[in-house]
């Protein structure tokens, strides 16, 4: 028996006091409906209702069920519409990380967005590396990521690939400043600032390699973090750092390379197989982030680093 369907007429026939009444508001056949009532009252085991030439009376222990059965159908309700919330992705939590030198602006995006997409989910967004986001997705602590390619995904499922060209952060007096774009060979003889190796290996050795072909060779590499003191170096005038479009702090000044020689490309990663409606959300909400806030593009300007799909990348 359907129990929840069962209760739902015995309601519905105690609020109209009638059974036809009920009947018709229920959109059933009134003998189908006096069935349903007898076959629940046997299955309960008592009589709901005393009938009169009015209609229908609860009984006490009529009273009693109903009392019950309000607090049941009320649950659930509740139930079906948390499970219609997990399966539209407006509700349940994932967790999601980002790259560390995504920025501020775009962070806040994403985190907005999610919640205006899930306003019933829950986001739990950090700041890792792509190598980090690598070993927590396959360990299963990480639901969604956003990944620096190339990198390793044989067992990931990805989002659209976006690009993210590549600029020259450099001290104000620098004489390069006065330049409205930078070719990358003019920085051939200095000191770059790149991120630390370990954060995407693969990445790392493409962006070095493709500095190369184009003719630039720095002096020296200081493998860093985005924050203050690759920063301060830029300041100081003893390096240039190469890195997305950014809001320059004061005393530096953001230039774009002549010809966009270098691009990132950036997607959202996933478990195979895993691919639910709260990834969805995340995978759009970011996708939405990054190209208002991190001067991400769907597609990549100028010819492509390498013809080798990134999954030939190792870490």
């Amino acid at each position: 028996m359907d129990l929840l369907r069962h209760l739902r007429y015995f309601r519905t026939v105690a609020e109209e006091g009638h059974v036809g009444r009920a009947a018709e508001r229920l959109r059933v056949a009134q003998p189908s409906l006096s069935q349903r009532i007898q076959r629940l009252e046997r299955e309960l085991g008592v009589r709901l209702f005393d009938r009169n030439s009015r209609g229908v009376v609860l009984t006490p222990a009529g009273r009693v069920v109903l009392a019950e059965a309000g607090a049941l159908l009320a649950a659930a309700d509740r139930l079906g519409a948390a499970v219609a919330g997990l399966r539209s992705g407006a509700t349940g939590a994932i967790r999601a990380a980002v790259p560390p030198d995504l920025g501020g602006a775009a962070v806040a995006a994403i985190l907005t967005g999610f919640r205006d997409r899930s306003p019933g989910g829950t986001l739990e967004l950090r700041e890792l590396t792509t190598a980090g986001q690598l070993r927590e997705l396959a360990a299963g602590t990480l639901d969604v990521g956003v990944l620096r390619h190339p990198c390793a995904v044989a067992d990931l499922e990805l989002g659209p690939m976006s690009y993210q060209p590549l600029g020259v952060l450099l001290a104000a007096g620098n004489p390069l400043a006065d330049s409205t774009e930078i070719g990358l060979a003019d920085l051939t003889g200095c000191e770059l600032v790149l991120f630390p190796r370990e954060f995407a290996p693969a990445l790392y050795d493409e962006t070095l390699t493709a500095c190369a072909r184009h003719g630039c060779t720095p002096a020296a590499v200081h493998d860093v973090p985005a924050g203050d003191f690759a920063r301060a170096l830029v300041l100081s005038g003893a390096a240039v750092a190469l890195m997305p479009a950014t809001a320059p702090e004061p005393g530096t000044v953001w230039r774009p390379l002549a010809g966009t020689p270098l691009a990132w490309r950036t997607s959202t990663a996933w478990p195979r197989g895993a691919d639910g409606p709260a990834v969805r959300a995340f995978t759009e909400t970011a996708q939405d982030a990054l190209r208002r806030h991190a001067g991400v593009l769907a597609e990549r300007p100028g010819r492509p680093l390498f013809p080798r799909p990134a999954s030939e990348f190792p870490l």
